[in-house]
């Protein structure tokens, strides 16, 4: 029995430490606003990333985290990779970003006030 609570002690805090690393690992708001400055993302989906200059262009204010980092990974895989995206402008500019930089701009645009609805 003790052999039992042992392992299950052991498991649990595996388990707690993984959960506060994936926290850790979500990327950090103010260096994903650096980011979003230092590659001009504004100049096409807005100041605010809530009015982009073309109505086709997603809103990206308030956006889920792991859909801007799934869709950055897709721009960088081109159309021809794994679940890719094929977008001239977005590819290019996906390619110059690093993993970090990805969870960066994704943690800060999903921590912006957006127009974005989850349900009616």
């Amino acid at each position: 029995m003790k052999k039992i609570l042992a392992t299950a002690a052991v498991l649990l805090a595996t388990s707690l430490s993984c959960i506060s690393t994936g926290v850790y690992a979500a990327g950090n708001v103010d260096a994903g606003k650096a980011a979003a400055d230092k590659y001009n993302c504004a100049s096409c989906h807005g100041k605010d990333f809530n009015t982009p200059i073309d109505p086709t262009y997603p809103k990206l204010a308030g956006q889920h985290r792991d859909y801007i980092e799934h869709a950055l990974i897709a721009y960088q895989r081109g159309s021809d990779g794994p679940n890719g995206r094929g977008n001239a402008i977005m590819g290019a500019q996906a390619k110059a970003l690093s993993h970090q930089d990805i969870q960066n701009i994704a943690a800060y645009l999903h921590s912006l006030p957006g127009s974005l609805v989850l349900g009616k």
